[in-house]
């Protein structure tokens, strides 16, 4: 990824989600266990990123010593919910399957979520790709007087 030049921070209106969802290795040696978990994810993605309306504005997925995860910025929380519990898409087929080897091999691949409704949010980004909020959302020059948090922050509503 190039970096943008220059300060760089989002701007959005309306509801804002961010949800953290990922998984653990708990038994590391064991990939045949992982591994089906691991590789559901990227269909999810590319799933939701091929619906404009599907509610997902974008995602990054950093990884860490105990597994994947992902942050994923939404327009909405009942699109979340709308996703997760819609049979015809991919999670809950995979989620079901992730069920059934969870209850044969307890304790081998670990998954969890946290969801976070913003009320306000800001963002600043110096000579950084363009990810995470802003690439999820609208990229646009700091403005006069917005070249703090605390004035971004001021501003109210996820915008700059």
């Amino acid at each position: 990824m190039k970096a943008v030049p220059g300060r760089i921070t989002h701007e959005y209106e309306g509801e804002l989600v961010v949800f953290h969802i990922g998984m653990t290795f708990n038994k590391w040696w064991r990939p045949d266990l992982w591994l089906p978990v691991a590789s559901a994810f990227p269909a999810m993605m590319r799933e939701l990123m091929e619906d404009p309306d599907s509610g997902l504005l974008g995602y990054e997925i950093p990884y860490t010593p105990r597994g994947p995860f992902a942050v994923q910025y939404w327009s909405s929380l009942d699109k979340l919910y709308d996703y997760a519990s819609a049979g015809s898409r991919s999670h809950r087929p995979a989620w079901a399957r992730f069920n059934a080897m969870a209850r044969k091999h307890p304790e081998a691949v670990g998954v969890w979520h946290e969801t976070f409704v913003v009320e306000r949010a800001e963002s600043m980004f110096v000579g950084a790709p363009a990810m995470a909020l802003p690439k999820a959302t609208k990229i646009v020059p700091v403005g006069k007087g917005h070249h703090h948090a605390r004035a971004r922050m001021a501003d109210g509503a996820t915008a700059r």
